[in-house]
């Protein structure tokens, strides 16, 4: 039985879905069969950050109706082993998903997986509690803004129910924070309340991965490629010490 994981945020704008994508192409290159579940119905941008747009012919929506078998919606990664992805409905549905058929689904797709992680939709309307109520356990995505933080915390207070609940800090830039433009990791994690799972440097890379529509674990092999893969190292128990340049000012969290 594999692991459900909401990747969640307060706020839309943080990089949530390059999060969840960076880390779920990691973790199938360790090994980990890994399904990546768009839960934003209505505005999908998984299918666009993992490069599968092409291939994305039948989402979510379609197995719950019954219109497909899951097997049919489900799209492998042709350059990433062991990395699924289903697609959320390109148009919002004309009524809201069932709760419970949605649970259902993601407890499938656990006993076919190592790992799902589901893209929540940005904020905290019902498409995040509907991927909420279905994973076990849950990502917070914020960025060192004050906005953000505050609601990544309240964020945090809704998740409070699952296991584990981590932060990932994405989009740090050390140069602003050393310079005390920007708030520390150690302020970061008393502001939301959540234990540092990583950090992710800014990366120019990332936008442009996303331009040529491929993953940027693919397309680079430093920066934030390099965080995400820490985070999937981290996720499996294996120990993976964050970079100097984030040591200097963040302690044990």
């Amino acid at each position: 039985m594999g692991l459900s994981i909401v990747v969640a945020s307060g706020k839309g704008g943080v990089g949530k879905t390059s999060v969840a994508a960076g880390v779920a192409s990691c973790l199938a290159k360790l090994g980990r069969r890994t399904v990546c579940v768009d839960g934003d119905a209505g505005l999908r941008n998984l299918d666009l950050v993992l490069g599968l747009q092409e291939r994305a012919v039948f989402d979510f929506t379609d197995v719950l109706a019954g219109r497909v078998p899951l097997e049919d919606a489900l799209v492998e990664h042709p350059d990433i082993p062991g990395l699924l992805m289903l697609a959320a409905p390109a148009l919002a549905p004309p009524s809201p998903i069932k709760p419970a058929a949605f649970q259902a689904l993601i407890k499938t797709l656990e006993e076919r997986a190592d790992y799902v992680l589901v893209d929540s939709p940005a904020g905290l309307g019902y498409g995040f509690a509907l991927a909420a109520e279905a994973c076990a356990g849950a990502l917070v995505v914020t960025t060192p803004s004050q906005a953000a933080l505050r609601d990544s915390a309240r964020c945090a207070e809704l998740l409070s129910g699952h296991s584990p609940v981590k932060l990932i800090v994405n989009r740090v830039q050390p140069r602003l924070i050393r310079l005390r433009h920007a708030h520390t990791v150690d302020e970061i994690m008393d502001t939301v309340g959540l234990p540092l799972l990583g950090i992710v440097p800014e990366d120019e890379m990332v936008l442009a991965a996303q331009n040529h529509n491929i993953p940027v674990i693919l397309a680079a092999s430093t920066g934030a490629s390099v965080a995400f893969c820490n985070i999937a190292d981290r996720l499996l128990g294996r120990p993976c010490p964050l970079p100097r340049k984030f040591r200097e000012w963040k302690v044990e969290g």
